[in-house]
């Protein structure tokens, strides 16, 4: 059994790349890291191949044919993680909104402390965001509480990207059943471990806007969320809700059997 991957899919993030792989890869955890990389134009890949030569067991590479979507980035990560036998696998930006340092608080969170869950989030202690405009700000803080109203959950930051999943979490979700792939997909991801009884926390970061690069958010992506949050609800009327590990170790061993 490995210990802990962190998974960052990118898309055109050459500036921040080296940075960031660099920045993880430092932390005293001792991570691995997994770059999910959607053939971007600008040559991210290249240069994450080029740092492997620097981490040749730590630095992991995953390319695929195009651009398709946050969603399928993370669930083709999340296989590979299974595949391959980690324990606590985490969802990460690439452009240092989510402080790479705190990725030792979310893994304690659930090592130490054995929660199942460990969210990043910017609303557990007041709004903790720097460099958004209120506008974007407002945005965010009452898309959780649409969130929570609608869904019934308990969290204060639902759309929060910033993760720590203990792998029985992603073996108990049908990752083929996942619905949706941009903005919604963060919250039906905590809506299923909230629903399948995991013990899920909110960990306090400072969470600040990227300064290099171009942020992916457009209003397809919002669209999808408002819409996605209902449609999340009403399919959870029509199901129940049990532990089937069983077929996340069958879908983690196919891909492994894939892979081989």
């Amino acid at each position: 059994m490995k210990d802990s991957l962190v998974i960052i899919p990118t898309y055109n993030e050459k500036e921040n790349v080296a940075e960031i792989v660099r920045a993880v890869l430092s932390q005293p955890s001792g991570f691995e890291l997994l770059i999910v990389d959607d053939n971007s134009p600008d040559g991210t890949a290249d240069i994450v191949k080029s740092l492997m030569l620097e981490y040749p067991d730590r630095l992991h590479l995953e390319e695929r044919a195009g651009k398709l979507g946050l969603g399928t980035a993370y669930i083709h990560g999340f296989r590979w993680a299974l595949a391959r036998h980690y324990e606590f696998i985490f969802e990460m930006d690439a452009d240092f909104s989510h402080p790479p340092e705190d990725l030792n608080n979310l893994y304690h969170s659930c090592k130490t402390d054995g929660n199942d869950v460990a969210i990043g989030s910017r609303y557990v202690t007041g709004v903790n965001v720097v460099n958004w405009p209120m506008s974007r700000v407002m945005l965010s803080f009452f898309a959780s509480y649409y969130v929570r109203m609608v869904t019934g959950m308990p969290f204060r930051d639902t759309t929060a990207g910033f993760k720590c999943y203990r792998r029985s979490v992603l073996e108990t979700i049908d990752l083929d059943k996942v619905r949706f792939m941009g903005y919604a997909f963060q919250i039906e991801m905590k809506f299923l471990a909230w629903k399948f009884g995991f013990n899920i926390t909110e960990v306090p970061i400072i969470f600040t806007d990227r300064t290099k690069g171009k942020s992916k958010m457009s209003g397809g992506i919002v669209k999808e969320a408002v819409l996605g949050v209902m449609q999340i609800k009403v399919g959870s009327l029509f199901r129940t809700y049990r532990r089937e590990t069983e077929a996340g170790l069958e879908q983690s061993f196919n891909y492994a059997e894939k892979e081989a």
